[in-house]
């Protein structure tokens, strides 16, 4: 039997943390700025109150770049970067395998190769290395004349790599936003806006961001005209640092959200060739076929440009995704393009493999009763996609879970305790992760991350003391040894007829939106589901709603119809965020739901109803209403709808089922009390055989019918039109 953990399957829905309240505040900005009032209103509930205020948020008024030689080292750097070019020494950069990583190689190298520098790029491969600087990497830029080597997103932990790179004659900048560990490298320079010394005001930089941050500082220290060499930075790099920036999921708030926003009109605007070619390998389908370019947001970049350019780190070498966006060739550049696509879609293929074996193994072999954390270890699961797997996992579970890979080893030889294991881990709200490895540290090579998501390194003959140990830790820091409940936030509930054409245009003002200013989530209570649709083969659901009188659809993605816990006929609620789709040049209103269930509304009345049934089977009724008592055209409809799915082999199915069924084709008078009489009368004129499974799930075999089936030889029916004319 299948493990699922109630807190993470039962969704909470609960108000957004920080959410205010609104006393008609919004309604009179939305009056003033001609806005909808659904979005005056949300403005106002996320603190804007005035037409001032809204009108500087989103025009991101309210947010500026600031000082980049804020930043500790800054200085240091830049002359060491200055004294380099002036001396023509070789640099290289050492970056990470992430999108971070590629996009900050990529804008530093890019400005450095203008500047006339003989530099280079390091990326480790992460099968080889794994995650961070290496010693022999060192060696050999050593060995190559390298005389100075800048890291970017990484390099923050790398104490002894950089002491080894000092010792060899080289000097080091390093410019990292990971957390720091409490002894520094020894390095010429350390930008980090993380470091306990830096009084930088923002420290939510992507790695990217402080590069662009080092950028900056170089560009202004030669120039007399300081905002001038900063709108040139922006104009030039402000794309690649959006990417970066996104794709790491960093807070879009402070300059983070001034960066991105103008980076993203930078990209729809179609000025880098790398990333046209992307968009255009990424629109390309299947069938040859182009679909339509999309509109460039931080969403698009998360879900479609993002995985492509990780995949490279992910399964080959991030090195690829480097070179297109260094390439100046259109020609290469979309053969680049289309190689990232392709290795995205053997990742994808991998990872789904991947997950089904590690679910397999979670149901046999975790005990859930007693650790909170997953940890799974395996010789032939790939390096780059366990990350992945594991954020599903934890997604699934609702715990915290890391997978290690010893992929890569000689598999003619026999195990070993010294064999090398990579691994990746996600985690939840109350268990951070990083705080967790450093109390595992005595049994790792190597770590680093985040709060919610690392890397490490640990030999096999520690995996099941580190197994026991971070479950310790576990055990004392999550409440009651357990993740709290699975929660989804909504800004706010809409009425059906707020979900508008208007509304959806207003939303996209928001943009760029992400962690600390989020995509606006909504709830819409006891809406009639009219339909459920399967879309791409089943992999994904529409699900047709009566908004306020007029047919709107709401994906429902990676639900199939048969996992919708809703049914055609019945009430929904939803939490969603409202979008535009754009069909043949026609504009609509769509929802795209995060989360479905059966109304509440719904659900009472269902169980009214269920009520009412047994008190009238059972007669403790005193009549029978009109609705109650089915009549010939309501069984003959029960019986052909059965018939016909006992005939495509679907013989199991609940009565909300058979309902939903039943109002696909056209039959809304059958009620659940009529359905459930139907079902005993027909099983009394010997028609079928049904077996209550439970409350509401039945198996049926239908037998064939005779010509003319006389309704009155059942004294069910008799019963009830008796019910309902005494009643009269």
């Amino acid at each position: 039997m299948s493990y699922i953990n109630k807190k993470a399957s039962e969704k909470l829905w609960a108000y957004r943390e920080g959410i205010g309240t609104d006393s008609g505040e919004g309604a009179a900005v939305a009056r003033e700025l001609g806005f909808s009032e659904a979005f005056g209103r949300l403005l106002s509930l996320r603190g804007y109150k005035t037409a001032e205020e809204a009108t500087a948020f989103l025009r991101v008024e309210d947010g500026y770049l600031h000082d980049p030689f804020l930043l500790t080292d800054m200085d240091k750097a830049v002359k060491v970067v200055e004294d380099a070019l002036a001396d023509n020494v070789p640099i290289t950069i050492y970056g990470d395998y992430d999108v971070d990583g590629v996009t900050s190689v990529s804008i530093l190298q890019l400005y450095l190769e203008g500047r006339g520098a003989s530099v280079s790029h390091y990326i480790p491969d992460r099968l080889g290395e794994g995650y961070g600087m290496s010693r022999s990497a060192i060696e050999r830029m050593a060995a190559d004349g390298v005389g100075l080597i800048i890291t970017v997103d990484t390099g923050i932990t790398a104490v002894d790599e950089i002491a080894a790179a000092k010792e060899a004659g080289m000097r080091v900048i390093v410019t990292d936003h990971h957390e720091c560990r409490a002894a520094l490298p020894e390095a010429d320079a350390v930008v980090n806006p993380r470091r306990a010394d830096c009084e930088y005001p923002f420290k939510s930089l992507a790695g990217v961001g402080v590069v662009f941050k080092l950028i900056c500082a170089v560009e202004m220290s030669r120039s007399a005209d300081k905002q001038a060499a900063l709108t040139r930075v922006c104009n030039e790099y402000a794309d690649l640092v959006a990417l970066g920036t996104v794709a790491d999921v960093m807070p879009l708030v402070d300059e983070n959200r001034l960066i991105v926003k103008y980076g993203l009109s930078r990209m729809q605007k179609g000025g880098r060739m790398a990333i046209s070619a992307l968009v255009a390998a990424a629109m390309r389908r299947p069938d040859g076929k182009t679909s339509r370019a999309p509109r460039i947001s931080s969403t698009f970049i998360g879900f479609t440009l993002a995985p492509r350019i990780n995949a490279a780190g992910r399964i080959t070498n991030a090195s690829i995704a480097a070179e297109l966006f260094l390439t100046d060739s259109r020609a290469r550049a979309d053969e680049l393009a289309d190689e990232l696509c392709e290795t995205n879609r053997f990742r994808q293929s991998e990872e789904n493999k991947i997950a089904s074996e590690a679910y397999a193994r979670i149901e046999s072999e975790h005990n859930f009763d007693r650790d909170p954390v997953i940890v799974l270890d395996d010789d032939g699961w790939h390096h780059g996609v366990i990350g992945i797997v594991a954020s599903r996992i934890t997604e699934k579970y609702g715990l915290p879970s890391i997978l290690v890979s010893y992929e890569g080893r000689d598999a003619a030889e026999p195990q070993s305790p010294a064999d090398m294991g990579k691994g990746s881990g996600r985690s939840v709200r109350g268990l951070n992760l990083v705080d967790a490895l450093v109390h595992c540290g005595d049994l790792l090579e190597k770590y680093g991350g985040h709060e919610l998501a690392a890397g490490l390194s640990l030999k096999r003959g520690n995996i099941d003391a580190f197994r026991e140990k971070i479950n310790e830790y576990a055990r004392t820091v999550l409440p009651d040894g357990m993740p709290v409940q699975c929660t989804l936030d909504y800004d706010m509930e809409l009425s059906p007829d707020e979900i508008t054409l208007g509304l959806a245009e207003d939303l996209r003002l928001l943009e760029p939106c992400g962690i600390g200013n989020p995509v606006p989530c909504f709830v819409l209570r006891d809406v009639p589901v009219c339909d459920v649709i399967p879309v791409s083969a089943g992999k994904h659901s529409k699900i047709v709603i009566n908004c306020g009188g007029r047919e709107i659809s709401a994906m429902y993605f990676g639900h199939s119809p048969a996992s919708v816990p809703v049914f055609g006929g019945e009430m929904a609620d939803l939490l969603f965020n409202v979008d535009i789709n754009e069909y043949c040049g026609v504009k609509s209103v769509q929802l795209v739901c995060k989360d479905v269930r059966s109304s509440e509304a719904d659900a009472k009345r269902r169980e009214e109803s269920i009520m009412r049934f047994e008190a009238l089977k059972n007669g403790a009724a005193e009549y029978a209403e009109e609705n109650e008592v089915p009549d010939r055209n309501d069984i003959s409809a029960v019986y052909t709808l059965l018939r016909r799915e006992c005939r495509i082999g679907n013989s199991e199915m609940s009565v909300r089922a058979i309902l939903g069924l039943l109002a696909d084709s056209g039959n809304t008078s059958v009620n659940y009390i009529k359905l459930r009489f139907s079902l005993l009368i027909l099983r009394e004129l010997n028609l079928l055989n049904v077996e209550e499974e439970d409350s509401d799930y039945f198996n049926f075999n239908v037998y064939p019918a005779p010509p003319k089936t006389d309704l009155e030889r059942s004294g069910i029916l008799r019963k009830l039109r008796g019910m309902r004319r005494r009643s009269k």
